[in-house]
């Protein structure tokens, strides 16, 4: 009897699930929110989070430097334990420069562009519908235009005391004076503490991304597409993930959409998980002028080749708990993405929780940052572990992420006999 050696995958050879593969190689493109940050900045927090991620679930990673690549600069990660080894390619695709020049102006600028923005959310229908959906996320629109409006008050009612009691013209000086101090230096650095102005600036920057006009956002979004096409073609990779945060899921939608119109085959025989964490795609799709981003948002849920897992957290207020964000925009026939519900609490000590719980923003931001326990959520591990990322979708507090595999190999010799 001749004996053939043939040489399978594994997986065929087991009859073992795709998603129970170890991935070897990976492709990242993170799309940020609107935070202050460049893409080193970014590079700098992800190994933090990664340091504390491989030190709960026991295995090694290291983070390379970061490398230019036109709009998405990458870092290499490596991440391993005994019986696997991943590397990945982080690429971010940040938008700081669009966050420091709406930054970067005067203040009274700021303050005008800020409302002016409030009012066209308004008018265009955004503040009605985040009430619909989720009423925390309208609460938070309002929240830094009542604040300042209050500051602002105040300030005029400690100038034109004088005036409401009846005293002397002169005294206005002194109240005048008085009102700009307390604005300055006691009502200011207490507003900015909560991040007000930059709120001003978030919304400013969520309405070009609903109606594709104002700040460069268009050109941006073009250069953009140009540098993540060209990360696509890297070779030998088992999986991309298009991971976003926030208002980079708007981002990414754009992105994403834009190569979908103009290459709907660009992902053809791939492996591709669009992973949307604490999502604002709605804070701009809500808005009558988004027309194109709701559209986007369609191609992406109508890609046979993505799976969409949208990660919703309760006590995050930022963002749409509960809410489909595919059927919202307009496409309730087509697929919509796999909710995923976390829970902050559940993946840090008591003592950091309840030092974090009180700042909206500071909660917002731990979908992308290091757990102190094991928990079935987290963001390297889905980004540079040895799991498929689609598999997040699938764990929780009784089906937690299992980093042991059988075999190492990646092929396996089998005798066939003749």
């Amino acid at each position: 009897m001749a004996v053939a050696y043939v040489y399978l995958p594994l997986k065929r050879v087991l009859g073992t699930n795709d998603n129970m593969d170890s991935i070897k190689k990976r492709v990242v493109l993170h799309f940020p929110g609107f935070e202050p940050l460049d893409a080193a900045a970014h590079r700098a927090r992800y190994e933090r989070s990664a340091r504390q991620s491989a030190a709960v679930w026991d295995y090694s990673v290291t983070v390379d430097e970061l490398k230019s690549f036109g709009r998405a600069p990458y870092f290499d990660v490596t991440a391993e334990a005994a019986d696997w080894r991943t590397h990945s390619r982080v690429h971010i695709a940040d938008h700081n420069d669009l966050v420091a020049a709406l930054n970067g102006r005067p203040f009274f600028t700021r303050l005008a562009q800020g409302y002016l923005a409030a009012a066209r959310v308004i008018v265009s229908g955004g503040m009605t519908g985040y009430f619909r959906h989720a009423w925390r996320f309208g609460l938070f629109f309002i929240f830094p235009f009542l604040l300042m409006f209050v500051g602002l008050l105040l300030s005029l009612s400690i100038a034109f005391l004088p005036f409401m009691l009846g005293l002397a013209a002169w005294s206005h000086i002194g109240s005048i004076a008085l009102a700009v101090a307390f604005f300055v230096y006691a009502f200011l650095p207490q507003a900015e503490r909560l991040h007000t102005l930059h709120l001003f600036s978030d919304w400013e920057m969520a309405v070009a991304m609903a109606g594709l006009n104002g700040i460069g956002n268009e050109q941006w979004l073009e250069t953009c597409a140009i540098s993540v096409r060209q990360a696509l073609d890297e070779p030998g990779v088992d999986e991309f993930v298009i991971s976003s945060h926030s208002m980079g899921s708007s981002v990414a939608a754009h992105v994403i959409g834009l190569l979908l119109e103009r290459e709907p085959e660009v992902f053809r025989d791939k492996r591709v998980v669009f992973a949307t964490l604490g999502s604002a795609i709605l804070q701009c799709a809500l808005m009558r002028s988004a027309a194109v981003l709701r559209s986007r948002v369609g191609l992406l849920a109508r890609c046979k080749e993505m799976f969409w897992v949208d990660v919703h957290c309760l006590t995050d207020a930022i963002h749409f708990y509960k809410t489909k964000v595919v059927a919202v925009c307009g496409h309730a026939d087509d697929k919509q993405p796999a909710i995923l519900f976390v829970r902050f609490k559940k993946m840090l000590t008591a003592q950091h929780y309840a030092k974090i719980k009180r700042d909206f923003l500071r909660v917002h931001r731990q979908y992308v940052l290091g757990p102190d326990v094991r928990a079935f959520f987290d963001f390297t591990l889905m980004t540079a572990g040895p799991l498929p990322a689609s598999r997040f979708a699938e764990f929780s507090a009784n089906n937690m992420p299992e980093l042991t595999f059988n075999s190492g190999v990646d092929l396996q010799a089998v005798s066939i006999g003749r």
